[in-house]
C-alpha cells in the first residue's frame, strides 16, 4: 500500500503486514471493551453482617421473653445491620496480551487508510505558539475533526492546538485503539508511520 505524503505529494511505500491487515471488528471491540474495563474504578461498596461493627453480644435470652430468637444486632432484618447480598470490591479488568492488542493497532490504522481517514504529512514544525497556524493548517486540507500524531512530543503543538474544538494531539507511543476511533480523521507526519511500524510491525 502506497500513501502520499503533503504537501510535496511524496509517495512512500507502506509495509502491507502493518498498514494493509484484514479489520478484525470482534478482536478490534475486545481491545476497546478491555481498555474501558481497565480503567474502571470500583467505587461501589455495602457492607454485609460480618463487615458491621458491633453487634457481638446476645441483645437478648434465647427463651422466655417472647420476641423471637436473636443472637446478633447487626443482622439484615435490623437497623444498623448489614447488607444480605452486599456489594463489595469487584475487579473488572480484563487482560488483553500484547500480540493481540498489535494486532487491534495495526487493524484499526489499516482500515482507516482503506477508508481514506489518514492524512500523511512530512512535518509540523511550529516556530512559536500560534493556535493560528494549525487552524490555518488544518482548514488547508480541509480537516474538522481531526487527531494529530507525530513521533514525539511537541510543546509548541500542543499549545497552539489545544483550544481548537475537535481537535487531539498524541505521540506514536501514546495511541490507543478508542483515541484512533474518536476522529474522523487523522494528521500523522512521516516520522510518526515510520514511529508506528516499529513499535506495531512484525
Amino acid at each position: 500500500m502506497d500513501i502520499n505524503v503533503l504537501p510535496n505529494n511524496e509517495i512512500i511505500k507502506l509495509s502491507d503486514d502493518c498498514f494493509n491487515v484484514d479489520y478484525k471488528k470482534t478482536l478490534v471491540h475486545q481491545v476497546i471493551t478491555s481498555y474501558f474495563s481497565n480503567g474502571r474504578e470500583n467505587i461501589a461498596s455495602q457492607k454485609n453482617r460480618s463487615a458491621v461493627r458491633g453487634g457481638g453480644k446476645k441483645p437478648w435470652r434465647q427463651k422466655g421473653t417472647g420476641r423471637a430468637r436473636a443472637g446478633t444486632t447487626r443482622g439484615p432484618i435490623w437497623r444498623g445491620g448489614g447488607v444480605t447480598f452486599a456489594t463489595g470490591k469487584r475487579n473488572y479488568s480484563e487482560k488483553i496480551n500484547k500480540k493481540m492488542y498489535k494486532v487491534a493497532m495495526k487493524s484499526i490504522m489499516s482500515e482507516l487508510l482503506r477508508s481514506k481517514r489518514v492524512i500523511a504529512i512530512d512535518k509540523i514544525d511550529l516556530k512559536e505558539i500560534k493556535t493560528k497556524e494549525v487552524s490555518n493548517t488544518l482548514k488547508k486540507y480541509n480537516l474538522d475533526s481531526v487527531l494529530i500524531v507525530t513521533d514525539k512530543i511537541d510543546e509548541k503543538l500542543f499549545l497552539s492546538a489545544r483550544n481548537i474544538k475537535d481537535v487531539g494531539i498524541a505521540t506514536v507511543d501514546y495511541l490507543d485503539p478508542p483515541l484512533m476511533l474518536s476522529f474522523k480523521k487523522i494528521l500523522i507526519t512521516k516520522s510518526a508511520i515510520e514511529g508506528f511500524e516499529k513499535r506495531f510491525g512484525g
